[in-house]
C-alpha cells in the first residue's frame, strides 16, 4: 500500500498532525483519471457494483497505480450525481485530512457525491449535511449532546432489557429451527430500543403500531438506494442499475410513511423540542433533525453494526469466547453488576469492540471538498489537491493499513490491550480518531461513546448467558449478516 517514489523531495506542512510521515517526500502527480465524460463514470459504476465489487474496485486500482492515492469516479454518477470525480485515499496517513474541517468542506457530502432530496427530511438540510461553518451546525450538535446527556441513565438498563427480549427469541427460534438469522432479531431489537430511548414509548403503544420498523426501513432504503446493489442474477443488473443508480427514487412515495414517524417524535419529545426553541431553532426543524439522528444514525447504525460485531466475534472461535466469558463474569461479579465502572475494567471486551470497528467500520466512506490548495501525504509520497476537488476515503483500507497494523486482515481480539491502545488513533469509524472526543466544531459522531458502550453491553449480555456460539456469516446490501447455528448456555456465572 505504498506509492512509488520519484523526483525531488518537497518541504511542506503535513496535512495531518500526530503521525505524519517525514515531510521530505517526493511530490508526485495523482495517478489515475476519470475517463471520458459520462462514459467514464458509468464504467466505474458498473465495475463497482457488478464487474468487480467494492473491495476489488479499490484494490485493483491501488495495484494498477502503485499508490494509495489516486483519481477515480464514485457511484452513483449520472444522472444522480453531477460530479462523480474523486481523489481516493486508502492509507492511514492520508485519510485523516478528511477530519480537518479547516481544510475540507463537509457541505452536503454525508452520502458522498450526491445528496438525497430534502423532501425526505421535511424540506430541511439536517445536521449531517451541514458544514461546521454553518451556524445551525453548532446549534444542532449541541442539541444532540444535550439530549444524550439527559438520557444517560437509561442507556444500560434499557438496552439490557431489549437484549433480554432478543436472546429469549433467539433461543426459542434456534430450538425450533436449528438456525436463526440474527439480523432480523437485531433490527427489531434496535428499533424498539431507539423508540423507547428517544420517545419513552414501546413502538406498539404509538400510532405506528406494528408497522413502525417497516416504515423506517423504507425511508432508509429510498435514500440509500443509489449506493447499494441487491445482488440479483446478472440478467437483472441492467434493470437494477437503471432503477436505483440512474435517477433518485422519488420522496413522495414514502412521504406518508415518514410523516407517521415524524408525528410520533413530535408528540413524544416535547421537552427536548422546548430546549431547541430556547436555542433559537424552529420546532419542526429540530424534530426533523431528531428523527434523522434516531432513525438514520442510531437505528440505521445499529442495524448495520451489531451483526458485524457478532460476525467477527463468532468467527473468532471458542478461545476468544472463553477469554471474554472469564473477563466479563469476573468483573461483573467483583463489581456487583453491569455498571459503567465494570464495563470500563473489561479491557479485552473493549479491545474486541475496537477491533471490530477497525476491521469493518459501520460507515466505510468519508467525503470532503478541498477548501484550498493543499498537499496530502501517503507513507511514501506527497500529492497536491486543488481547491474544490472532492476527496474520498474508503475507511476499511485505511484501517487495515499494513504499514500501521500487523496482520491487518486478521481479527485480533486483544490488538488494543496494553501497549496496543496506542493504535486507537488509527481507528477512524466515527469520522474522527477514536482517541478524540466530538465537539460542536467538527463532524465526529456525537453518539460515538454511546456506540462503543452499547457494543460492550451486547458482548457482556451475550457472554453472561452463553459460553460460546457458532455462526454463519454473509454479506448484505450495506454490511454483514450473521446466522446463529448453535448456542452453549453458561455453565457458571
Amino acid at each position: 500500500m505504498s506509492a512509488n517514489s520519484s523526483s525531488s523531495p518537497l518541504h511542506l506542512r503535513p496535512s495531518s498532525s500526530d503521525d505524519s510521515p517525514p515531510i521530505d517526500l517526493p511530490l508526485k502527480p495523482i495517478p489515475g483519471n476519470y475517463g471520458l465524460p459520462f462514459f467514464g463514470p458509468i464504467k466505474d459504476r458498473l465495475d463497482y457494483f457488478y464487474c468487480q465489487g467494492t473491495e476489488s474496485f479499490f484494490r485493483t486500482r491501488m495495484q494498477k497505480h502503485q499508490s494509495t492515492v489516486f483519481r477515480t469516479n464514485m457511484p452513483p454518477g449520472p444522472f444522480i450525481a453531477s460530479n462523480p470525480n474523486v481523489i481516493t485515499l486508502l492509507d492511514a496517513i492520508s485519510f485523516p485530512i478528511l477530519f480537518d474541517t479547516s481544510k475540507v468542506e463537509k457541505l452536503n457530502v454525508f452520502d458522498g457525491t450526491y445528496m438525497p432530496s430534502t423532501a425526505f427530511t421535511g424540506g430541511y438540510r439536517v445536521c449531517p449535511f451541514l458544514d461546521p461553518s454553518e451556524p445551525k451546525h453548532a446549534l444542532l450538535k449541541r442539541l444532540f449532546f444535550t439530549l444524550l446527556a439527559t438520557l444517560h441513565d437509561k442507556f444500560i438498563p434499557l438496552f439490557r432489557n431489549c437484549l433480554s427480549e432478543l436472546f429469549i427469541n433467539l433461543e426459542d427460534q434456534l430450538a425450533d429451527k436449528g438456525k436463526v438469522y440474527f439480523n432480523t432479531l437485531n433490527d427489531s431489537m434496535s428499533f424498539n430500543f431507539v423508540l423507547r430511548l428517544f420517545c419513552d414509548k414501546n413502538p406498539i403503544e404509538t400510532s405506528l403500531g406494528s408497522n413502525g420498523q417497516k416504515l423506517l426501513d423504507k425511508w432508509l432504503f429510498f435514500q440509500l438506494a443509489p449506493l447499494i446493489t441487491l445482488g440479483l442474477p446478472k440478467f437483472f443488473n441492467f434493470f437494477e442499475d437503471l432503477l436505483f443508480h440512474t435517477w433518485p427514487l422519488p420522496a413522495f412515495l414514502i412521504k406518508s410513511s415518514y410523516k407517521k414517524i415524524y408525528d410520533v417524535f413530535y408528540v413524544s419529545m416535547t421537552s427536548i423540542l422546548d430546549e431547541a426553541e430556547s436555542f433559537g431553532m424552529k420546532r419542526d426543524e429540530a424534530c426533523h433533525n431528531l428523527v434523522f439522528m434516531a432513525g438514520f444514525n442510531s437505528y440505521g447504525g445499529m442495524k448495520t453494526w451489531f451483526p458485524a460485531l457478532i460476525k467477527w466475534v463468532g468467527l473468532a472461535g471458542e478461545k476468544l469466547h472463553h477469554q471474554l466469558r472469564d473477563e466479563i463474569r469476573t468483573v461483573v461479579r467483583d463489581e456487583g453488576g453491569v455498571t459503567l465502572s465494570a464495563l470500563d475494567k473489561m479491557n479485552l471486551t473493549k479491545s474486541v469492540v475496537y477491533e471490530a470497528l477497525r476491521i469493518e467500520p459501520p460507515v466505510p466512506f468519508q467525503y470532503g471538498k478541498a477548501k484550498e490548495d493543499l498537499v496530502v501525504h501517503s507513507h511514501d509520497a506527497a500529492f497536491e489537491i486543488k481547491k474544490g476537488e472532492m476527496i474520498f476515503g474508503y475507511q476499511p483500507f485505511a484501517t487495515k493499513d499494513p504499514k500501521v497494523f500487523e496482520d491487518p486482515e486478521e481479527f485480533v481480539g486483544n490488538r488494543f490491550v496494553g501497549e496496543g491502545e496506542k493504535l486507537l488513533k488509527y481507528v477512524y469509524w466515527s469520522n474522527g480518531r477514536e482517541v478524540d472526543d466530538p465537539t460542536v466544531e467538527d463532524k465526529q459522531c456525537p453518539g460515538k461513546d454511546l456506540v462503543v458502550l452499547l457494543s460492550r453491553v451486547l458482548l457482556v449480555e451475550l457472554f453472561l448467558r452463553y459460553d460460546t456460539f457458532t455462526i454463519e456469516a454473509g454479506t448484505l446490501l450495506l454490511g454483514s449478516s450473521a446466522t446463529f447455528t448453535s448456542l452453549t448456555k453458561a455453565t457458571s456465572i
